[in-house]
Parts: structure tokens; sequence; C-alpha cells
């Protein structure tokens, strides 16, 4: 449903220009109904088919060789526009037949059934099992105008009443795992991330191909809380009531709200609010609400507690609950909120009829078409690999993107960041980057890629010095800019910076605020010129990686979706900004990727970026997940946010260890709090340890790891241990990272992905398996020494701390002293481990200890390249089979295939078989060693 009318850039559509049925509230669809009736036909088009449907409507399916299906309804297709993220052309010969009541396409994988009457799709795979069916009656072509333009509000409805696990769609940090029963908006934000694609257990994925914001599962989206009798608020200065009143909603969500606050109190002064009111539902079920807040808040119903939340004021987010109501049968909610200047509202929607709670829908607010592909696939691993086909690939990072990166907020001087790397390698903890985050510019000088010449005096001799201790640096690059500086001058010359944030008189926080807006990258010359401009300024200083920040975009803190979208109205591209709200983040990092693959043809580029979206991957971009805060309930938060975000095919994704935003209580150093810090980031570093990437950032505290275990010999050790740990499973995690390329293969995977047949582990949310033979399970929360872990069944597990077997399909106390983290391998599993190291580019090549885990038969490639060069997209690799014959107790190494330059003849080979001694199992020693050449050897073991 497409939002109402708010900052005058959306509006519905004139009726004075609309017959008069549509001025009656009728939509398009209601419209061809209306129109005279013809008799449903169907023709076939090249690569699928095209039926009119009897009001009128037009539905094209598109095939391609692999199975998959483009499905567009208008009263045109051919007006749904280029996409954005699809780059792969239909390419299928499917079988065309039509009985006059329905039309199909057939292929090997694959068929798709259309009835002629009113265009309800059905897909099945390739043995016939049902996997998709459209709700027709739900199908909504609203017509909307945006800003003069015309588009159409879309909605698609599928498997009602469904039992599937549905899994995907990016980044979102309300602890969902498995969204069926779920609702999910998908709009760029800070630290949310949209991605149109959902995956089912039932093998079928679907890529909804439209770029304004969309909502999966209630098409309505949330409403203000108001109550009938209202909610009675009560404002404190101090312990003093300093005022009261009623008020129709909790409603301060953005800067523009804040005009309500009581005339005579001061937001400075407020230091706590409370509301009080009264529910009475009208439907029965489970009611969803959504707290929008910041600073600290909680939530009571009928006297019980049911939300604890803390944010950071300039970063307010949604806190999800839901409570179970009885219609007519009043709740009673109370709210208490310390404002500290900062943002809340409560919204909330009634049960859905569980039919349609148990479907699968989207609704776009703007777009030209209903359009959208349905991707077949035995598992999810198919249905990720489906979605690269059509997408791109992800292209290989760099090896030492996967060891240890260092940040702060912020390195203030060249000499800190050196020092920095200096101190990791004098005192021998494994460092490969480190992060000079923003403002290394002067301080009106936002856009200008140039160094304060007071700070940073000599900043290639900077870049030149952590290179020279085998380091690497990345740095941060915004695609904002003050328009006086000479690169937004350059851009605003050829109408290439927004007009509009300027316009709205927006000023940042830095220093005294300057005005400032971002370049509209919808226009390849203005990519071109964008990226030159970072070229000679920073790429000629040979930094190794790129810190794309704030890329949602995010113009201003605190502004609402309407103003957002109205900012980036984009006149390169013709579009408003309520037409491709999502579509930034891609098109900004492709512009980027294609520039660095330009100026750097041999090397594999870095990007990181804070947003993405469908086919980020193919800008050789990770992502991360944003400004969260150091919380216990945020950390938990992390692990269904990067499971369904890798889910999503987006590969390589990393966050803030520690969490961004810390309480006063951390940043003040209370006393009282160092034991909680000192355990949340100690808990939080390992889980970065095994993510994909693993990257420390933060404000104060200090994050580096002398600083912050500082007076804590025993957390510093447990640092160092988790590092080290990660370097010495390099072989492993860098065999993962290629296999991302090679066999569209995801390093963090949710449980569903590997044990879809035990229903237990589909909403699992707390723990994953790193590849296909690490559980992970962390620890979030605080004094906690065991935690309960769920094994998956169909499988034996090894318990990494003492070496012991434990069958699957329970749940199993782990211990967990503050320094370990459970950790668990599959049984029937190969680990090789690399010796201890201090950078990725160390003994690269030296000898490996393989690790056995008995119970099942099992095998692994091990992937091996230069590391850095494109030669693997030449076929310079080589790879070394393992398998393990459980029954027989054989391991067989078999021969090498493939050849890189600089590939070492011989390697030194450790074996390590699990099961008859205890004891942490990746510190056991090689029982027998050899000097492996290259030809198969077997060995029993």
């Amino acid at each position: 449903m497409v939002a109402q009318p708010k900052e005058g850039n959306l509006r519905q559509v004139d009726d004075s220009k609309l017959p008069l049925i549509a001025r009656a509230g009728l939509t398009l669809a209601a419209l061809l109904l209306a129109a005279p009736a013809v008799a449903g036909s169907a023709e076939p088009v090249p690569h699928g088919m095209l039926v009119t449907t009897d009001s009128g409507l037009k539905v094209r399916v598109l095939a391609y060789s692999d199975g998959t299906f483009r499905v567009t309804a208008a009263t045109d297709p051919m007006q749904a526009p280029k996409s954005y993220m699809v780059v792969a052309e239909a390419d299928g010969s499917p079988q065309f037949a039509s009985d006059g009541g329905t039309a199909s396409l057939t292929t090997s994988l694959s068929r798709a059934v259309v009835r002629l009457s009113d265009g309800q799709l059905s897909v099945f795979d390739g043995a016939g099992k049902p996997l998709l069916e459209e709700y027709a009656p739900a199908r909504r072509l609203d017509p909307v105008t945006i800003e003069g333009q015309s588009f159409l509000a879309t909605r698609a409805q599928f498997n009602r009443g469904t039992d599937a696990g549905l899994y995907g769609l990016g980044q979102h940090q309300n602890r969902q795992m498995n969204y069926n029963g779920e609702d999910v908006e998908l709009a760029q934000h800070n630290m949310d991330i949209a991605v149109p694609y959902l995956l089912s257990t039932r093998g079928y994925g679907i890529l909804w191909d439209n770029n304004s914001i969309t909502r999966v599962g209630d098409p309505k989206g949330y409403a203000e809380l108001k109550l009938p009798a209202g909610w009675q608020a009560e404002y404190f200065a101090g312990e003093k009531l300093a005022a009261r009143r009623s008020e129709a909603a909790i409603d301060y969500p953005y800067i523009r709200d804040l005009k309500r606050w009581p005339a005579k109190l001061p937001l400075t002064q407020t230091t706590m609010v409370v509301w009080n009111g009264a529910y009475i539902p009208e439907k029965s079920g489970d009611h969803k609400f959504r707290l929008y807040s910041s600073s600290y808040v909680e939530v009571y119903a009928d006297g019980k507690k049911v939300l604890e939340r803390w944010r950071q004021n300039w970063n307010p987010w949604y806190h999800n609950f839901e409570l179970p109501l009885t219609a007519g049968k009043s709740v009673k909610l109370r709210v208490e909120w310390q404002p500290n200047q900062g943002y809340i509202a409560l919204y909330h929607a009634d049960p859905l009829p569980e039919a349609d709670r148990r479907s699968v829908s989207f609704a776009s607010e703007a777009g030209k078409a209903i359009d959208y592909y349905v991707v077949p696939g035995k598992d999810m691993d198919a249905l990720v690999a489906g979605y690269r086909r059509l997408t791109g690939k992800a292209p290989m990072m760099p090896r030492w993107a996967y060891g240890f990166w260092q940040s702060r907020q912020r390195y203030e001087t060249q000499d800190q960041l050196v020092g920095v790397v200096k101190q990791y390698r004098d005192e021998g903890i494994p460092l490969d980057a480190i992060v000079q985050d923003w403002f290394y510019w002067p301080e009106d000088q936002w856009g200008s890629h140039t160094f304060d010449p007071k700070r940073f005096p000599r900043p290639r001799e900077m870049v030149d010095a952590v290179h020279a201790m085998h380091g690497r640096i990345m740095i941060s690059v915004w695609p904002k800019f003050y328009p006086g500086t000479d690169n937004g001058k350059e851009l605003a010359a050829k109408g290439y910076l927004y007009q509009r944030p300027l316009d709205a008189t927006q000023k940042d926080w830095v220093g005294p605020g300057y005005a400032n807006t971002y370049y509209d990258p919808y226009s390849p010359e203005a990519r071109k010129i964008y990226f030159r401009q970072i070229r000679d300024a920073l790429v000629s200083k040979h930094f190794d990686a790129w810190w794309m920040d704030a890329t949602e975009p995010d113009w201003h803190s605190n502004l609402s979706i309407e103003e957002r979208a109205y900012q980036m109205t984009s006149p390169a591209a013709g579009l408003p900004g309520g037409a491709i709200f999502n579509s930034y983040p891609l098109v900004h990092a492709l512009g980027m990727a294609e520039g660095l693959r330009a100026a750097e043809p041999d090397k594999r580029p870095f990007i990181l970026t804070r947003s993405g979206f469908g086919g980020t991957q193919r800008a050789s971009a990770a992502v991360w997940s944003g400004d969260v805060a150091a919380r216990w309930s945020n950390l938990r938060d992390q692990i269904s946010a990067g499971s369904n975000l890798s889910l999503s095919g987006i590969p390589n994704w990393t966050h803030d260890i520690g969490g961004f935003a810390v309480e006063d209580r951390y940043s003040k150093q209370d006393p009282a709090a160092l034991p909680e810090w000192r355990e949340l980031y100690l808990r939080w570093f390992q889980f970065g340890a095994f993510s994909p990437l693993f990257r420390s950032h933060g404000e104060f505290p200090l994050r580096e790891i002398p600083q912050v275990s500082e007076g804590d010999p025993a957390m510093r050790a447990a640092l160092i241990h988790y590092d080290k740990l990660r370097y010495r499973l390099l072989p492993y995690i860098y065999t993962l990272a290629a296999g991302t390329y090679f066999d569209d293969g995801t390093i963090m995977r949710p449980l569903v992905m590997d044990f879809a047949g035990d229903k237990r582990a589909w909403g699992v949310d707390d723990e994953y398996m790193f590849g296909r033979a690490l559980l992970v399970a962390p620890v979030s929360e605080f004094k906690a020494r065991e935690r309960q872990v769920y094994l998956p069944g169909g499988s034996e597990w090894y318990e990494e701390a003492s070496g012991k077997r434990i069958a699957g399909g329970r749940e199993y106390a782990a211990p967990a002293p503050r320094e370990r983290m459970p950790l668990f391998i599959r049984a029937g599993s190969i680990v090789p481990l690399g010796p201890e190291v201090q950078w990725t580019g160390e003994s690269s090549q030296g000898p490996l200890t393989i690790h056995v885990f008995p119970g099942a038969d099992g095998s692994f490639t091990l992937y091996e390249d230069q590391g850095e060069d494109m030669g693997y997209a030449r076929g310079e690799f080589a790879r070394i089979p393992m398998s393990w014959d459980d029954k027989a107790r054989r391991l067989t190494i078999g021969e090498r295939e493939g050849h890189f330059p600089g590939m070492a003849t011989t390697r030194r080979i450790g074996m390590v078989v699990h099961g008859s001694v205890g004891g942490p199992v990746f510190e056991q020693r090689p029982e027998r060693w050899l000097d492996y050449s290259g030809k198969a050897v077997a060995l029993k073991l």
C-alpha cells in the first residue's frame, strides 16, 4: 500500500483525470474487469508466452535454461523497466501449450501454468511437484502519481496457508529467522539492507524486481497505535512532573515531529516520559507491535515487561514484539522512555487471517508492472546459485580480506594508524588490515578526498609504512559532498549533485555544521567523474580497499522516509526517489567497482558498503550491519541478520565487533560497568572470528586488542587465541571463500541450509554453520557460562573444547566459560589448518594439518591461488581433493589439480583423526606426517 501523502512528494492519482469508475476508488485491476469481457488467450513469444486474461490484463512468462521463470503482469509487460538487479536475459527453450483454459511453459526442470481467465500463475518443479500458486484475488496494480509521473502500486500473493520455511530478504535486525508469519519492510536504512529475494524450503526462490519500498507479509504496513481514550502522557524534568496531557499516539519518530513537544518543557530538560493507555482489540490473535525508539525505553503490558532496549539517539530503530490478545478484552500498556533528545513512536498491526498470515506476499509502493522471477532448486544452495545466475557472480575477494581487520572511530593522525600496526607486529598479534575511517580531510572539505596536512602530512608514506609491515589499509569514501569543494563543484556543474538537501538547508554534525548533499550515481558519466576524483586522489596513493559509508543514502539522521525519498529524486535517472528508493547502494557500488577494475585490472577490488541491494555481490562488495549498538540484544540480533543476508546471495558480510555505539557507562568508563563491557566485547569477538569477515570497529573505548584488554590478562589471552585460530583456519576459510565464486557457495549458513529436513532447525536464530563443517553457537547473555545449543539431527557432532562426540537431534547444555565460545564440528568433516602466522601472506603454502572427524564419510577439496590478482578468473589455481572412508578409516589425499604462479611443488601435511583423545580438538598435534608432491596417496589411520 502506498504511503499517504506527507512531504508533498508522494500523492495519489489526480481524481479529475480518471474515468468516473476510477474516481469511485477502483484499482487498475478493477478497471480491467469493468472493461468489455473478452475470452482469455495465449500465444508463444521468444523464450516464453504472453497470456491476455478475460479482463485484458497481460501476463508474460519467460523461461531461463536453468528452469527459472520471469513473470511480468501489466496492461503492457514491455513497460517493465530495465532491471538494476538482474543482468541475465531469458535464454530458455520451453515447450508452449494451451488448452483453452490454461497456457503452459515446460522445461526439463520446471513448468509454469497460467489460467487464461484471471492470469493466476502456478509453478511446478521438473517432477511435477507444486512449488508456487498465486492467489489471484490479491493481485494489485493501483495507479499512483509521484511528482507528476504515473506508477503502479503492486502486490502479488502466493501459497496461502503455507507451512514452509521462508528466508533471505537481506539484513533485518529484529531477530527474525524463519519469516513464515512475519512482516518485513524492505527499505534501505543504516542497519537494514533490502534484498528482495525470498527462499523457501518448498524448493523455490522469488526475486521481486522492484526498486521502491516493498513490504513482505502484511501489505498494509503498520499504523501508529492510537487509543480511543488516548494515551495519558506524563513529562518529567528530573523527578518533577512538568507536564501532563492526553495524546492520540506516541508519535515522535522524526525531526519534524519534535514540534509537538510540550511548549513549556524544553526537550533538553525532559528526563522521563511515561505513557499509559488501554488498548481494546477488535480482533483476537497475535497482535504485532513495532516500537521505533532511541535512548532507554521499557514497554509493559498488564504490568509485565515485554521489551527493554537502548539505542544511540541519532540512529533509532524498530524493536518488534507480539501480544496474544482477545477481541474486546482491554490490555493496559505502559511505555517508559528517557528521551535524551531522542525519538520514539509505537506502531501496531491487527492479526491477519491465518491463510494470509502464513503466505508469501510482496507489495511495492511504485513500479511499472508486477515483475518477479521464480527460481526452482533442490535445496537452498541451488536457490542461492539461481539468484546469482540472475544478478551476477560474486567475484573473489583477496585472501588478506579474510584475516583480522582493526579499526576504530577514528584514527586522528597517520602516526596513530601506523602505530597500531606496529604494536600488533611488535606484540605478535595477527593482523592484516587497518582502516582509516572518515574525517581525515580538512574540516570544511568533505568530498575533497584530500588529507588534512596537520594530521596526515604524508599520506602516501602512511600507506607505504603499513605495506612495509605486511599490512593493508582501507580508507573511507562517501557519496557525500560539501558543495564548495572542487569535486562538488565539478559534479554540480554537470547536474550530478542532488539539490534538494541543499534547498532544505540541512547541516551535518561536523564543527558548526555544514551544508551538504550527495552525488547522483544514476548517470554513467556521474559515476565516472566520481571514481576519477577518487582515483586521482586516493587510488594513486595505493590504498588497498574502499569503505563506502552511508550508501542508503543516509541524507541526514532522523529524516522521515518521505523526506528521504523526496531528496533522492534523480534528475539523471528521470525518476522520483520513491520509485528508486532501494537501488542507490547497488548503482553506486557498481560504479566504484567498474572504476577500480579499469584502473587496476589485475587486482581484486575490495569494497565494503553499508547498504546493498539485489546484485550487490557482483560489485566486488562486502556489506556490514551498520551502526549497531553495544548491547547484548544487538549482539544476538546480528546472528539472524547475517545468516539471512548470507542466504540472500551476498556472501561477504561483517559487523562492528563490540557494537559501534556505546552507552555512557561504557564510554565514560564507569568502573562498575567495566566487567560487562569486557565480556560483551570478548563474546562479540568470538562471534567475529567465525564471521565471513573478521573486523573490529566502534566508538570509544578503543577496540585494539592491547587496549581493550588492558588489565585483564585472561581476556587478552582469549582475544589472541581466537585471532590466531582464525589464521590457522585460513586454508578452510579461503576455500569457502573460493566456493562463493566457483560454486555460488555461502560461508555463513543458517541451519536450514544443511538441515532442511530437521524442522526444529528452521527457526534457530542464535547459531549457524560456518561452512559445512563448523557449528557456531555465540553467547549473547552477560555472565552466561553455559548455553543450550541445538545440534541438528542426521549427524553426530564433536565438541571443539572437549573433543567429546555427541549425537544430533537434541539440545545440548554446552559449557561456555567467558574465554571460550561453544563450537562444534560435524562428524565426517575434514578441516585443514595452517601454521600460526602474523598475516595471511606469511607462509601461505606452509605446512598443513588435516583434521578428520570420524562418524561418517566425508570430503573436502582445498583451494589455493596467488591470493590477490585476477589469475583465478584465468584458471590459475590449484585444488587438492581429500576424502575420508569412515568404515575403512582411510584418508585419501588425491592428485593435485591445476597450477598457479609461485605454487609450491611439495607440501608438508600432518593428519589428526579425532575421537580417541580429549581436549581442544584444534590444539591436537598430528599423528602422522607426509611430504605431498601432488600425487594421490591413501593412508590407513
